[in-house]
């Protein structure tokens, strides 16, 4: 199985919010109680709403790179939000 994941999380304002991790239920669950990154913490609740999974750390942190780079529309498109 997949250990490394990047993963998008849709914050409670609107925006959208890129990460990585190993452990994708407990990031997510640390982000919601406010044990996140910096930028998620005044934006809780924040919902899971796109991920991948890699077999390396090094592709993962490529590919959040990547998303990390695209316009918001860029990003809806791929988390396909409306």
């Amino acid at each position: 199985m997949s250990d490394h994941v990047v993963y998008v999380l849709e914050c409670a304002d609107g925006s959208l919010y890129t990460g990585y991790t190993t452990g994708l239920e407990r990031r997510v669950a640390e982000h919601n109680a406010g044990d996140g990154a910096k930028y998620t913490k005044p934006r809780t609740p924040v919902e899971l709403v796109y991920h991948e999974r890699y077999d390396s750390k090094s592709a993962a942190m490529s590919r959040e790179y990547e998303i990390k780079q695209c316009s918001r529309t860029e990003k809806e498109q791929l988390v396909d939000l409306d």
